[in-house]
């Protein structure tokens, strides 16, 4: 098994941890891919069961695909370019939207071996989007290609399972009203 963002190997399986939770709240999810370059969806699909949460992705490593497949708007890709947390979010919504998921999870970034756009190697963001908001987290991370690109896929999934936590932890606080034909509550947009 891969490292994560500090080099440490997680416990058990974090594509294993947020499928089986997502089944048993009988929530979907999509990923929209840049970085990872389907290595996100294939971690999710080796999952027994992953049937009943996976919807689908994109894979959309070309720049105009992020706005004609994801949805991202041109203006945003123009002015920013393509690593960016607001284009991430966009992905991350996107995907939920095109693929008719309950959460989207997107990743994009830069893995190297240079520098794009002037963004340095390493510079990556992940967002997750859901039924009560989104979030976007930025990693810095060191390494080659392949350390990068597999270190996201285990933070992008520890944000997705915080994100589902979070979801059940507001939809079970004192005063939260059950939420109706069977949608959670969830906490509200954050960043970091």
């Amino acid at each position: 098994m891969e490292t994560d963002a500090n080099g440490r190997r997680p416990v058990g399986s974090p594509a294993a941890g947020v499928v089986h939770r997502l089944a048993q709240r009988h929530e979907t999810l999509a990923t929209v891919e840049s970085l990872t370059g389907g290595l996100l969806s294939a971690s999710l699909v080796e999952i027994a069961g992953v049937s009943g949460v996976y919807r689908g992705g994109l894979v959309v490593y070309a720049t105009e695909l992020k706005a004609l497949l994801a949805g991202v708007p041109e203006d945003l890709l123009a002015d920013r370019g393509p690593v960016d947390p607001d284009v991430a979010l966009a992905l991350a919504e996107g995907g939920r939207r095109r693929c008719g998921a309950d959460w989207g999870l997107a990743t994009t970034g830069v893995a190297g071996p240079q520098p794009q756009d002037g963004k340095p190697v390493g510079l990556v963001y992940i967002a997750v989007a859901g039924p009560g908001g989104a979030e976007v987290t930025r990693l810095d991370l060191d390494g080659g290609r392949d350390h990068i690109r597999s270190a996201t896929v285990i933070e992008a999934l520890r944000l997705l399972a915080q994100r589902v936590h979070a979801a059940e932890a507001a939809a079970t606080a004192p005063g939260v009203p059950a939420a109706a034909d069977g949608d959670s509550a969830t906490a509200g947009t954050g960043g970091r």
